[in-house]
């Protein structure tokens, strides 16, 4: 305690030493958000916003949609994989790994979800899950300093963190300094309000956090987010639940406790520009457009992503329906379930061996059975290596689609076309299959198998 405590007094002069140093820029001087009169009147360029505002809400109605066509038990086990997602990655954006078939395990006992693979979670994955589900189950539920402090205490319940003792269940006590660097060479990147002044921001965060919502769910969201950042009322735990607390918000506006995308896998995929931007915005006068233009920008990407998952649970759905009599082996079952859920390969005599784990000789007898009944099709026949599709509709799906094309957006592929000359669909699709299909190694047939079929269910 001795030794920290002179460490704690020097870290603290070095700081000061440093921000004195660092509080000028390119030659100009600079405040942090919070040293500025009326700090949390934040604005932002409408024109910018607004545009995106709608495509998240547009997006949000095509999900919830679409949505409306699974049942119960699809619905919870959708919901179930994307708080895996959210758990995991959010920990994963602050250097925290965990272990992600617990984190399943967990979520999926605690929503009376059967038939999952069980992996005995730990007591800290038990917990930290326990934080994510109360705050998007209670939605409409105030939030508290209490209730802030005991979801903080989760994810350090021994008071340790990286071999050092922290605050835990309380607001912070002392100043903190946001640095990266070896010692003494520190960068810091943010100092946060003074202990001193905790309590106050809180109260005032959480009046407004539980207040009228002025400007719509997804705004809201991105302030609260980045409000409680800058803050940063604990010593630890402030990231992950800032995205927690973003995620209540969502689901307030959504008036929804299912949980079917998050912002966290792809903040996780971008994060350092994540902290770019917050740290620009932290050294800021207010205007948080940038933030808000990278935050619905990011739910975009988490909203396509979710439709993409709904739309492959749609399909092997259908599949099923059809396939569901014909009678296979366990292998086979198994097998096909994969590449229905999305495996991003072909499927040949060799990958199947591969992942089934049996000779190349039972694997051709497991695919040439399949496609004797019409579950398998050859891509293209007589081909020296063959590869196959799988067959969700023996009906031919071409003469409902017209206008076929592969666009790409941010990298991404898309299947577009126009079903039964009114309906304009715009599909996700795997990278492999996009270069297949535009190589003339995938028919036209098996790409709208594959992710057209479920509207033959619906239309």
């Amino acid at each position: 305690m001795v030794i920290r405590h002179y460490f704690t007094i020097f870290a603290a002069e070095y700081a000061t030493f440093s921000l004195v140093l660092c509080r000028t820029e390119n030659n100009k001087a600079f405040m942090y958000i919070h040293e500025r009169k009326n700090w949390t009147n934040f604005r932002w360029n409408a024109s910018k916003i607004l545009k995106l505002q709608e495509i998240v809400c547009r997006k949000q109605g095509l999900l919830y949609g679409r949505l409306g066509s699974l049942g119960f038990d699809n619905k919870l086990r959708t919901m179930a994989d994307n708080l895996t997602h959210d758990v995991v990655y959010s920990s994963e954006i602050e250097g925290i790994r965990l272990n992600e078939e617990q984190v399943r395990s967990s979520i999926a006992r605690k929503l009376g979800i059967e038939n999952v693979k069980y992996t005995a979670p730990s007591h800290y994955i038990d917990s930290v899950v326990g934080v994510m589900l109360e705050a998007i189950q209670n939605y409409d539920q105030p939030l508290s300093k209490e209730k802030l402090c005991a979801w903080q205490s989760a994810f350090f319940q021994t008071g340790i963190n990286e071999g050092r003792q922290i605050e835990v269940g309380r607001y912070r006590t002392h100043e903190e300094h946001i640095v990266s660097g070896m010692f003494g060479r520190e960068k810091i990147h943010y100092i946060a309000p003074s202990p001193g002044l905790v309590e106050s921001e809180m109260e005032k965060f959480i009046n407004w956090f539980d207040g009228e919502d002025t400007v719509g769910s997804v705004i809201r969201s991105a302030i609260a987010h980045y409000w409680f950042v800058c803050i940063h009322p604990f010593e630890d735990g402030n990231g992950r639940l800032a995205r927690i607390l973003s995620d209540m918000l969502l689901a307030r506006g959504e008036k929804s406790e299912l949980r079917f995308y998050n912002i966290s896998s792809q903040i996780n995929k971008d994060k350092s520009h994540y902290y770019d931007i917050l740290e620009r915005m932290q050294r800021g006068d207010g205007d948080i457009t940038e933030w808000l233009v990278w935050y619905m920008t990011k739910l975009i990407d988490a909203l396509d992503s979710a439709e993409s998952i709904v739309t492959t649970i749609l399909n092997k759905s259908f599949f099923w329906q059809k396939a569901g009599s014909v009678p296979m082996t366990e292998r086979q079952t198994q097998m096909l379930n994969i590449f229905l859920d999305g495996y991003e390969a072909k499927i040949t005599s060799k990958t199947w061996a591969s992942l089934a784990k049996c000779s190349k000789d039972t694997a051709i007898r497991d695919i040439q059975d399949l496609v004797a009944k019409n579950i398998l099709t050859e891509d293209i026949p007589g081909a020296k290596r063959p590869s196959y599709s799988i067959v969700y509709d023996a009906e031919d799906l071409t003469q409902f689609f017209a206008d076929v094309h592969i666009t790409h957006d941010n990298g991404i592929p898309y299947l577009n076309a126009v079903f039964k000359g009114h309906r304009k669909i715009c599909e996700r699709i795997l990278t492999l299959d996009a270069e297949r299909y535009q190589k003339g190694d995938l028919s036209l047939s098996n790409i709208l198998n594959k992710y057209c079929s479920y509207l033959m269910a619906n239309d």
